[in-house]
């Protein structure tokens, strides 16, 4: 069974923008969409370990500061190198 955990409150993210959060030792990026939905990610990319919170956000897509891997954050894919979906 799993626990819900308060990150923030809803007006603290803005629409199309994502912020880091730490818990348990783990990083994660949380993301509100355009259509006012909330997700969460690994905070992290998955080529340098990068943190995903510094990236750009554009619609449903996350793109890595270092080197703009990108990822659609409601899914999880990959969208372009050097990511790869987890």
């Amino acid at each position: 069974m799993s626990n819900w955990v308060e990150v923030c409150a809803t007006d603290e993210i803005d629409e199309e923008d994502v912020i880091r959060f730490d818990h348990e030792g783990k990083t994660f990026a949380v993301y509100r969409s355009p259509d006012d939905r909330f997700f969460a990610t690994d905070g992290l990319c998955t080529h340098e370990k990068i943190h995903l919170a510094d990236g750009l956000v554009m619609d449903d897509i996350i793109e890595c500061p270092k080197h703009n891997g990108r990822f659609n954050y409601k899914t999880g894919e990959a969208k372009g190198a050097p990511s790869a979906s987890t």
